[in-house]
């Protein structure tokens, strides 16, 4: 009914997704602002507690959503809903043929060259369209997780989950999983094992299907490269890890070096082709990804080469078990934004702790400082004419009331009575010893 408060149960697919990507999933009729309002004026609640868009929920949580608006059901009711066009037997037979691994929680691709990832203007082919014959027994459409290039063949990994997308997500942000790629460059390096760190931005009028170097506005990238065979100085065999995931970073770090992709014209011009039997397409290939699965384990999965890059391979010369043999790096946590970020929290807790050292030596100094200027620890020679102790440093003060040892100062100078006077010494103090009168 839509005159009632609601109330749902976050379930263990939706653990650690935001609220608003909660809402988008299961009441896609409420707006984006509906849900601000009501956070706003604290109609929405989890467990009883006012709650924003973007908080995290977790599985086993209540979530009290406000009634209905009548309206916008009647609008919803009125739209008819858009159904994807259904797969025919030769596309699913081909989604199916791409399917190089899956477990409860993924699925790995071999993406061909010249496939999209995601469709766009002109473009109706693609690897999100397929998804759709890529159920198998699950209960959720799979999900993208990564995005390869048109052009750029190899593994793509879709999560088979909510929860399964989030974690993989995560590993991909947080940089613990690892991507390896295969290139044939133009040239060889002069360094055969290298990182290239350039900044990349948008090329400007290029609508953003362009990436450039830009040392000032660039988002940082970084790309690890080794050679891995040589075809005299025309041509070199590399394998690329990207320690970050900018758009076209592997095709524009070659480049910016002098180094471009075989094949690809687009940031190589002319220069990226090579005379004779090699194939004009992209020589850019994901061999292999590693990456923690939701299960527990890693997903470890190596995708074969499409022909054009088995052709050049051999045409050039080289052996392919060559670039098997290389060693995989392991992530370092410390590399990781996460364990930078906890090395920027260490350094600052060690700094505030050597400000609290500091500030308690200065207490400890200043307490065994002598409480008068030029007094002794011993008793002192003789007491000075009309004047009574005090804590003043040097600062005379009116003498001590009867039946008190010790009085403060204002600060101000006081004036000296006419006769001398004595009083008894504080319990615990030495008295100081009489002066002699002079005869």
């Amino acid at each position: 009914m839509t005159d009632q408060v609601r109330q749902f149960t976050v379930d263990a697919e939706d653990d650690g997704i935001r609220l608003d990507r909660w809402f988008k999933r299961h009441l896609p009729d409420a707006s984006f602002n509906a849900v601000s309002r009501w956070a706003r004026t604290g109609q929405i609640r989890i467990d009883g507690k006012r709650a924003t868009p973007g908080d995290r929920i977790e599985a086993g949580q209540q979530i009290r959503v406000p009634p209905a608006d009548p309206v916008t059901v009647a609008k919803t009711a009125a739209k008819p809903k858009k159904e994807r066009p259904r797969l025919s037997e030769d596309q699913e037979a081909f989604a199916d043929s791409l399917v190089i691994y899956r477990d409860k929680s993924a699925l790995v691709l071999n993406k061909p060259p010249g496939l999209a990832t995601q469709g766009g203007t002109k473009t109706t082919e693609h690897v999100d369209g397929l998804l759709d014959g890529l159920w198998f027994d699950g209960e959720q459409r799979p999900k993208l997780v990564h995005r390869l290039d048109k052009d750029t063949s190899g593994v793509l990994l879709v999560a088979r989950t909510a929860r399964a997308a989030a974690a993989f997500s995560k590993s991909f942000s947080s940089r613990t999983a690892r991507k390896v790629y295969w290139a044939i460059i133009v040239g060889v390096p002069s360094i055969e094992d290298g990182m290239i760190e350039l900044p990349l931005a948008k090329q400007p009028g290029s609508g953003g299907e362009k990436m450039q170097v830009d040392q000032k506005e660039g988002a940082p990238a970084r790309t690890r490269y080794r050679v891995i065979d040589r075809a005299g100085n025309s041509a070199a065999w590399v394998e690329l890890q990207p320690y970050t995931g900018r758009t076209h970073q592997l095709r524009v770090h070659m480049a910016a070096i002098g180094h471009p992709i075989v094949g690809d014209g687009k940031y190589g011009g002319r220069e990226a082709f090579l005379t004779g039997t090699i194939s004009r397409k992209m020589h850019l290939h994901a061999r292999r990804l590693r990456v923690d699965s939701p299960e527990g384990g890693q997903v470890d999965v190596f995708a074969d080469l499409p022909q054009h890059f088995i052709d050049t391979i051999a045409n050039l010369g080289f052996t392919q078990e060559d670039g098997d043999a290389l060693m995989l790096d392991e992530a370092k946590f410390g590399e990781t934004p996460e364990g930078k970020k906890r090395a920027v929290a260490q350094k600052a807790k060690a700094a505030r702790k050597e400000r609290k050292g500091e500030r308690r030596g200065r207490a400890v100094a200043n307490a065994e400082r002598p409480a008068s200027k030029g007094a002794s620890k011993g008793p002192s020679k003789g007491p000075s004419r009309g004047r009574s102790e005090s804590r003043s440093e040097g600062k005379p003060t009116r003498p001590a009331a009867k039946g008190r040892s010790e009085t403060r100062s204002t600060g101000k100078p006081t004036r000296a009575p006419a006769r001398p006077t004595t009083r008894a010494p504080a319990r615990g103090k030495p008295s100081a010893p009489a002066r002699p009168k002079k005869t």
